[in-house]
């Protein structure tokens, strides 16, 4: 025979769970919170009890309307990507939302209420959309990479040779004719030359992914990639680097890792005031995050974030869930690959890139697995690494 379960076993039980679950009674007032809770609204439960809800989310939350429909149908209700983000808990909190009425009866029927007038409290189950939206995210940019991968091999064997032929065939010509006609031979070799140059950038995507060997030290090449915005693209913007200098290294390739944060750095630059702009870096352990990578045959732990942070206009409404997508710019004369040959190459390095952006601020995250080989990690990493705040002048 089993225990019976207590009281306590059950308060225990609801604290358990990892998603924010939270009481209220017909006031608005909260009358039980757990420890993701009091997590997710960073506040404790003694600030929060006995307090109404509506002041722990943003005014006019359509979260208010669910609760008050409960009580009025006493049937539970469902709602999807609600944001819940504050001056307290962040900017940003997109969550499913569950709201249930709590029957004094254990008889009563779960997610039903038969009698409105005895409904006293509601449950709130609140779920957080992040990692599936990262999930959803890069499943989309990897897509659009595969497109773009074969697109790549195509254009290499289709174009390029071609390409060749044409502009030879303009050398040749341009012996025989006058001063003035060779302005229009010059004109298509150069233009013969840029076209190549397009497909050699298609041809990066083709590179299949590989193990990597070696064991990399991130803040090693964060300060090479500030090194050379400061002597070209940023030499006249604020840069702040905010560093963790415990972090254990990462595996991959370094031409490869300078080359996606020389473009975030970059994009960052091109996005900021020439007069205010403010850049920042941060790196920062944070434990917690899986995810399935393709061919990795299990759950990775994605605890290395890597942040780059400017204070520019934003990235336009239209283009902020296709980002990371080839052919995607909000660049005059870009060609819309860089952010995705940046999500390749992370996605190849087993992590993700996720983008928060509004006016004012823009936000380009990096989650990476660290090495599996730590055995020189925290003092490879503290003699490069520290928190410090330059300002380029």
């Amino acid at each position: 025979m089993g225990k019976t379960i207590t009281k306590n076993d059950e308060l225990n039980l609801l604290a358990a769970i990892p998603q924010p679950f939270l009481a209220l009674n017909r006031e608005g007032q909260l009358i039980y919170l757990n420890l993701a809770a009091e997590e997710f609204f960073a506040a404790g439960r003694n600030l929060m009890i006995g307090k109404t809800f509506s002041s722990f989310v943003p005014f006019g939350s359509p979260i208010l309307s669910l609760i008050d429909q409960v009580f009025k149908t006493g049937h539970s209700v469902n709602e999807y990507n609600i944001d819940l983000g504050t001056p307290r808990n962040g900017r940003k909190k997109p969550v499913d939302v569950l709201v249930a009425p709590v029957s004094p009866d254990a008889s009563e029927s779960v997610g039903s209420f038969n009698d409105i007038d005895d409904l006293e409290n509601v449950i709130v189950i609140i779920q957080q959309r992040s990692i599936a939206s990262k999930i959803d995210q890069q499943l989309t940019h990897r897509g659009a990479v595969r497109s773009v991968s074969g697109m790549a091999a195509m254009l290499a064997h289709e174009i390029k040779n071609p390409l060749s032929g044409i502009r030879g065939a303009a050398q040749l010509l341009e012996s025989d004719l006058s001063e003035a006609d060779k302005s229009l031979t010059s004109l298509i070799c150069t233009e013969a030359d840029r076209i190549a140059g397009l497909v050699d950038e298609f041809e990066v995507f083709t590179d299949s992914p590989k193990e990597f060997d070696e064991n990399l030290n991130i803040h090693s090449i964060l300060n090479h990639v500030i090194q050379l915005a400061r002597a070209g693209f940023a030499k006249k913007l604020k840069i702040n680097e905010v560093y963790d200098p415990s972090l254990p290294p990462l595996r991959g390739n370094r031409d490869q890792l300078i080359q996606v944060f020389l473009n975030l750095v970059k994009n960052a630059a091109e996005a900021c005031d020439s007069k205010k702009g403010e850049i920042t870096l941060i790196t920062a352990f944070r434990p917690g995050v899986r995810l399935a990578v393709p061919g990795k045959g299990k759950r990775v732990s994605l605890p290395l974030e890597f942040s780059v942070i400017d204070n520019g206009s934003g990235i336009d409404e239209d283009l902020r869930h296709i980002i990371f997508e080839p052919f995607v710019t909000g660049k005059q004369g870009g060609s819309g690959l860089g952010l995705a040959l940046v999500a390749k190459i992370i996605g190849d390095h087993g992590g993700i890139i996720e983008c928060d952006t509004e006016a004012g601020q823009t936000i380009f995250r990096v989650l990476m697995p660290m090495s599996s080989k730590t055995s020189s990690s925290k003092t490879s990493s503290s003699k490069i690494s520290g928190t410090q705040e330059t300002n380029n002048e």
